[in-house]
């Protein structure tokens, strides 16, 4: 296992130590073919950084930034740590009204984009911005500013000064800023890196958004053991799987929409794995279910090492490679690294083992604040513990099992019920490609069992009676069965997968009703 004391305490002083450790490894490697050494990308950066204070941009200033995941976007976050700024990273997919949004809400001087990404005029983007808001807008062409690294003045010291600025995407009000220091960030890091137990050898991926907390922590992970990971701005399955062959990668993922993209690669490839190399699959963003984890090691014979984390706390808690199957299958692992997480119940006090309850966790990888409004919101309490608003129980060696979110509860004549338990067993339908359980207002019943169902291409929606058989004979109580289906041509998504149930909730119609592209029934069960 690595030992990760003395490591610098700010993401500058990462890079730089790690360059001066091993200075000719390899960092980076892009789908172009492209590949940078530690010291490339440190060089590089500095001289960035100097193009960028020459044009203006301070320590301390707040920058927003919409970049694909690229080398040169690498680049640009080592190069405004160099200064001191604050990044305020944006994912691609976000338009102008959650950009100006998040803009807004964390002050930002700066706006740094490219012309175009995926067809969306990014550019154009950032010169409205400026004509509307004043904000200084850096349009990136072919090469990025570059200076006299000279001129620069000594990069800052302190890891627990406020430099990221993430926020949350809400369905029904502006982003609150979500405030993390290049500690807390970093400490994100290297929990991800003790649990999974990577080591200088291992190669990874960044297929994800860059700008996205997983990004930022995963080069943690980089600089911290000194092995290097690939880089991929456009996802695409096949190309995917190609590249990291390529690569020799030995951890992917992601979360468990790739873990599915890749186990339907490797199915119809045959018996011979794909990428040889791999060992493992990683992520998080969401819970995944049991079913998920047998499917892809029968098919690809690798571990899945599923974890918990957010963007207010990167990592929680993660399974690791040491973990039997039956963990790995069923919790999102153990706590990591200078993280703890505590179950309580409804009056405040902590639960035992098994018990579910309110998750709270605490630790150095915990955000310091939100941002909203220009008003700093503390959520933590005395004792620094944080709710998560998620539901879940420890299991008696300590494994986090998380059982749904605590406004996602259905109550159901006075019962609560978790919809998670229920998706689970539907997503084991051979007509679901996803679903959602949510609670819909019911005169009688206080909410009802609606279970929103987005089909496999060219599958027949199953009736109520299917999905009320498949759950009463994975063991499931009666009352949890649906009691309303809805099938959509696609569930509402965020820019990292999650199905946006508010949204769902909001538009979905009358039980009874129909529509040429919805089907929906409702039945009674008492």
């Amino acid at each position: 296992m690595t030992d990760f004391t003395g490591l610098p305490e700010t993401f500058w002083g990462l890079l730089a130590h790690r360059a001066a450790l091993t200075p000719d490894a390899t960092m980076l490697v892009d789908e172009k073919g492209r590949s940078e050494t530690f010291a490339a990308v440190l060089h590089e950066a500095e001289r960035v950084a100097a193009g960028l204070l020459e044009i203006g941009v301070r320590e301390g200033d707040t920058v927003s930034w919409q970049l694909p995941t690229r080398i040169e976007t690498v680049v640009l976050s080592f190069a405004l740590a160099r200064i001191g700024a604050t990044q305020n990273p944006i994912i691609p997919v976000y338009r102008s009204r959650e950009v100006a949004a998040m803009v807004r809400q964390c002050d930002a001087r700066w706006f740094i984009t490219v012309e175009e990404f995926r067809g969306f005029a990014h550019g154009a983007l950032a010169r409205e911005l400026a004509h509307s808001s004043g904000i200084e807008a850096l349009v990136l062409g072919g090469t990025m500013p570059q200076g006299d690294p000279g001129a620069l003045p000594p990069p800052p010291r302190s890891g627990s000064d406020i430099r990221w600025i993430y926020t949350t995407s809400g369905t029904t009000s502006e982003p609150k800023g979500v405030c993390h220091s290049d500690s807390s960030l970093i400490a994100g890091g290297l929990g991800l890196a003790d649990a999974t137990k990577l080591v200088s050898s291992d190669v990874t991926t960044i297929f994800y958004p860059y700008a996205h907390i997983g990004g930022p922590d995963m080069m943690v992970a980089v600089l911290a053991v000194g092995m290097h990971t690939v880089l991929m701005e456009i996802f695409e399955p096949a190309a995917a799987m190609a590249l990291q062959r390529a690569a020799g990668v030995t951890m992917s993922g992601g979360g468990t929409p790739f873990y599915l993209l890749y186990m339907e690669q490797q199915l119809a490839h045959g018996s011979e794995p794909l990428v040889p190399t791999l060992k493992s699959l990683s992520g998080g963003g969401s819970p995944m279910p049991e079913w998920v984890y047998h499917d892809v090691r029968d098919a690809m014979g690798i571990q899945v090492l599923h974890g918990y984390g957010m963007t207010e706390c990167p990592m929680i808690a993660q399974g690791g490679p040491d973990d039997d199957p039956e963990r790995l299958a069923t919790t999102a692992g153990r706590p990591v690294l200078g993280c703890e997480v505590e179950i309580r119940g409804d009056d405040g006090e902590p639960l035992g083992r098994g018990e579910a309850g309110k998750v709270l966790v605490r630790g150095s990888m915990l955000f310091h604040h939100y941002l909203v409004d220009g008003e700093i919101d503390v959520p933590h309490d005395a004792d620094g513990w944080f709710p998560t608003g998620d539901v879940g129980y420890l299991t008696p060696d300590g494994h986090v099992v998380l059982v749904g979110r605590e406004k996602d509860l259905i109550i159901r004549k006075g019962e609560s019920i978790s919809p998670m338990e229920i998706e689970d067993v539907l997503k084991g339908h051979p007509s679901i490609a996803d679903t959602a359980v949510i609670g819909m207002p019911d005169p009688v019943r206080g909410e009802r069992i609606c279970a929103v169902i987005e089909l496999i291409a060219d599958s027949e929606p199953p009736t109520i009676d299917d999905l009320r058989t498949l759950c009463l004979e994975a063991g499931l109580a009666p009352f949890k069965a649906p009691e309303q289906v809805e099938v959509v041509r696609s569930m509402p998504r965020t820019p990292t997968m999650k199905i946006r149930k508010q949204e769902l909730r909001q538009h979905l119609q009358p039980a009874g009703t129909d529509d040429s592209g919805r089907f929906h029934a409702a039945v009674s069960t008492g």
